[in-house]
Order: structure tokens, then sequence, then C-alpha cells
């Protein structure tokens, strides 16, 4: 069972999120129990992560490959949250194969819940539903998609993949790094980014301004165009 208990859209039966919008909050059933969502992120980040169904070999590699990591999305303060529209049963015979991917991890506990959304209702709300991958019954399953939230509950980013592609949450993790910089430091993070590289002045901070935030300073990198808009600066 889920339902909605709180939405900032206007129209809370048009599925879908935009980046800033108050992420909804919904009461659910889950592996670990009943929750209410923005309760049990806190004032933490989130990660909400849906896959297609349980007990099929995609949706198993990347839950494990989540559950691996999951100490570092613990060390950003990220609570993780996944959901199918599989029952909780389900959701926790299916756990034992997922951590049994990993000899190290057989036995062991899944490191966060899944929720149950087996009615889809929050799969239609946030637009999870992929229109190609249907199960027995003709019914739509949920796609690979991933939000992430912040601690003002807004969605800071969201990614679609369709069941037949696999996530990189290495990727996912990277992008959370970024997410957690630039929420506050007035620097953006160029292409292939990783913790430690170079960030990017943003384009809003004048060279003045600039040389204020920054001690370390920053260079500027000459194009054809003569405009000064590529300015790198050690990661503050």
């Amino acid at each position: 069972m889920c339902s909605l208990l709180s939405c900032s859209r206007q129209d809370a039966a048009m599925p879908g999120l935009l980046l800033g919008d108050v992420f909804p909050d919904f009461e659910a059933n889950t592996t670990i129990g009943k929750i209410y969502f923005h309760q049990f992120l806190g004032n933490s980040w989130g990660i909400l992560f849906s896959h297609p169904r349980d007990f099929t070999p995609v949706c198993t590699t990347e839950l494990a490959c989540a559950a691996k990591i999951s100490d570092e999305f613990k060390k950003r303060d990220v609570k993780m949250i996944a959901l199918s529209i599989d029952s909780v049963e389900d959701h926790r015979s299916w756990s034992e194969d997922v951590m049994a991917l990993h000899p190290e991890h057989a036995g062991s506990l899944l490191p966060f819940p899944i929720i149950a959304d087996d009615k889809r209702e929050l799969s239609v709300l946030l637009g999870m539903l992929d229109p190609d991958e249907k199960d027995k019954d003709g019914m739509p399953l949920t796609a690979r998609c991933v939000f992430v939230i912040g601690p003002d509950k807004r969605l800071k980013l969201s990614i679609l993949y369709p069941a037949t592609t696999g996530r990189n949450f290495t990727e996912i993790l990277r992008a959370v790094d970024s997410l957690q910089l630039t929420a506050k430091k007035k620097v953006a993070t160029p292409v292939n980014w990783k913790p430690g590289d170079e960030v990017m002045v943003i384009p809003s901070l004048s060279d003045e301004e600039a040389k204020k935030i920054f001690p370390a300073g920053f260079t500027t990198k000459e194009v054809p165009s003569g405009k000064k808009y590529l300015r790198y600066t050690p990661q503050p």
C-alpha cells in the first residue's frame, strides 16, 4: 500500500517531477515496515531508485552493486531506498539472491529498504512506468528511475533508463558528489569530473567576485571567441 501525503505540484495526478520540485511525501509498505518518506529521509539526502521486477537478471546485478557500495552513500549522508511493483514478501526473498551475488555479503541483510508499490500508485505519480515493458497480464512495469532528493526535500537529479540497460551506480555516486559540492560552493563540475579534480567558476560570478571567493585563484582558458567563460579553480 502506498498513499500520497503531500505534493507541491498543483495537479498531483500529472506524472513526473521537475528539478527543484518538492518531492512528494507518501506512506508505503517496505521491507522494513511502513514508512513516511519525508520522515524516513529526515535531514539527509536521499536516493529513490526503481527497478522493473524482482528475480530478474539485470535488477539483481544492480541492487547487488548498490548494496556493495552502500557504505559510500552512507558516508555522504545519503539514505537509499528501492522500489518495484513486487510484494514485500517477494522483496525479502529476492534480497537473499541479491546479497549472495557477492560472496562476502552472502547471508547479510540488504542495507536499504525496498518499497512494495504493488498497486502502481507511486509509479504513476512519479512517472516511473515503462509502457514497453509489461508483465504477463499486460500491465506496465517500472522503469529504471533514479531520483536524488536534497535535505530540503527538493528533487536535485532524475535519470530514467529502460529495462534493458543497467545503471552505473558509481556514476550515480559521482553525481551525488557533484550535487553536494555545488550546493555549497559557487562552482560547477566539468565533464568526467571526479572529487579532487579542478572545478569551474560559475558564469554568474564576475572575475572580481571570483578572486574574493577562491583564494587559490583561477585560470582562464583562451578560446577563439575571445570570451572569458572557461575559468578553472582547484576544488574548494
